[in-house]
């Protein structure tokens, strides 16, 4: 592949051209990662980015894959539950692990929502959220699919956990469990998805959201699916909602990454935001489900598909996109 290429080259530009040393974020990246991801990208400067450090992001990845498969209700889910609240709580945030059970095919089956949250000085909610649980097929380690997500919402909770003047959204980071359809899948191909088999930590917290009331306070729900490939096109998907896809594209296009987040359209058959917009709460779905297809549910599915530079474009967006909500809503009477 293209990567050793272009980390040498980029390696230059900071050195050459930039007059200066690889940011510290890219050193630290460089120094740790394992042979077997040698060839991949280092990410955008974390001073170009708002602080966000792709190269933390992909960390977070690593130690996911190194854990293994995790699917519901087994150990290496119960690590990387581990893994991710130790993480939330070194950033100083605010957090809460909702455990529920759902009704599986393979029986009733203990899961855990995590939430990070970051108080604002409003009543309103903006909720970032991904899925952390992989697809119960032998050897799926799911580097791509549950962990590049994951790995970039927790760097995404210490910016905001860090920041120390308060905004008026309150951001809720969800980290949600049991996404995958549940079955004893033997491969790709024999995987079924129905309407009830799958989407249990969304559907749980939305439902639990509207009996408690703050679900009414949730003014958008952005959920980042699938987006560690090298060569991502986040497409706009079609079961989104149109005014918050229009805002996360077009703060993307000001960043400089119209070619990541493209103009073309595609259709998402299920994911976790469609359980916030059939109670009628603005989502949008960021998602390469394209390039996916070449790996999605199958044991390659493995560390050297997720580039920390596609992790940071992606972190990027979405801590731009949290200011480009405020503005939406500045003037409302509790205010974003």
């Amino acid at each position: 592949m293209r990567r050793g290429m272009i980390i040498f080259a980029s390696l230059a530009f900071w050195c050459g051209v930039a007059g200066g040393n690889p940011p510290a974020g890219v050193n630290r990246w460089l120094a740790n990662r394992p042979a077997s991801t040698q060839a991949a990208n280092p990410s955008r400067p974390a001073s170009v980015t708002d602080g966000f450090d792709g190269a933390q992001a992909y960390e977070n990845v690593r130690r996911l894959v190194e854990i293994g498969p995790r699917p519901p209700g087994s150990d290496g889910i119960h690590r990387a539950q581990t893994y991710i609240i130790a993480q939330l709580k070194s950033f100083g945030c605010q957090v809460e692990g909702h455990d529920f059970h759902g009704s599986t095919p393979l029986g009733d089956m203990a899961m855990k929502n995590i939430i990070a949250k970051i108080p604002g000085t409003a009543s309103n909610i903006v909720l970032y959220t991904t899925h952390y649980d992989t697809v119960r097929i032998p050897n799926f380690v799911g580097a791509d699919d549950g962990g590049s997500g994951t790995g970039m919402m927790l760097e995404l909770a210490r910016i905001l956990c860090a920041r120390k003047t308060k905004i008026a959204t309150n951001v809720w980071i969800v980290f949600f469990d049991g996404e995958e359809a549940q079955g004893k899948w033997t491969d790709k191909d024999s995987v079924q998805w129905t309407d009830s088999n799958n989407t249990y930590g969304s559907r749980e917290m939305a439902a639990s959201m509207a009996l408690s009331g703050d679900l009414k306070r949730v003014k958008a729900m952005i959920l980042a699916d699938m987006i560690g490939s090298s060569n991502l096109k986040i497409k706009r998907d079609t079961g989104s909602t149109r005014w918050l896809t229009d805002l996360v594209w077009a703060t993307a296009k000001r960043l400089g990454s119209g070619n990541v987040f493209v103009s073309e359209t595609t259709t998402v058959g299920g994911d976790d935001h469609f359980s916030f917009i059939r109670r009628g709460i603005p989502g949008c779905d960021i998602i390469d489900f394209d390039i996916a297809q070449t790996y999605w549910h199958t044991p390659q599915d493995t560390l050297d598909k997720v580039d920390p530079r596609s992790l940071a474009i992606v972190g990027h967006v979405l801590v731009e996109t949290l200011p480009a909500l405020e503005k939406k809503y500045r003037g409302a009477r509790d205010g974003l």
